[in-house]
Parts: structure tokens; C-alpha cells; sequence
């Protein structure tokens, strides 16, 4: 696997806080059945799938107006 950095993973979610929580919302889509959106190993673990997913860009969070 090639290393992303953590620099480009906050820049594509916005905060540290806002990574983790794409990361394992969609970590836990992908263990739950959900097609891969980025080619890679069938072994590969799902939060490694899920990181890679949000670094090429495939991946984003919808961020509602309510506060």
C-alpha cells in the first residue's frame, strides 16, 4: 500500500475529527457489504480501503445546515 499522508486526509475531509468519523462510517459500510469505490488487494482491511477511498477523492461527507 502506498502512504498517504495525514496532511492530504485533512485537507480532503476538512479536520482531524471529521476524517476519523468518514473513515469509520465508511469502514463500517464497506464491512457491512458496500462495493469498493477504489481498486486493491480482497485482503486488504476495510479502514485501509476507507482511507484510500477518501484520499482519491470518492469519498466526501455531506454536511447538513442545520446546526
Amino acid at each position: 500500500m502506498e502512504y498517504i499522508s495525514r496532511e492530504v486526509l485533512i485537507e480532503k475531509a476538512g479536520s482531524i475529527y471529521k476524517l476519523c468519523n468518514i473513515a469509520a462510517m465508511r469502514a463500517m459500510e464497506l464491512n457491512s457489504g458496500m462495493k469498493k469505490l477504489v481498486d486493491g488487494d480482497p485482503k486488504e482491511k476495510v479502514t485501509t480501503t476507507a482511507i484510500r477511498e477518501i484520499a482519491s477523492g470518492k469519498v466526501k461527507i455531506k454536511e447538513s445546515k442545520e446546526a
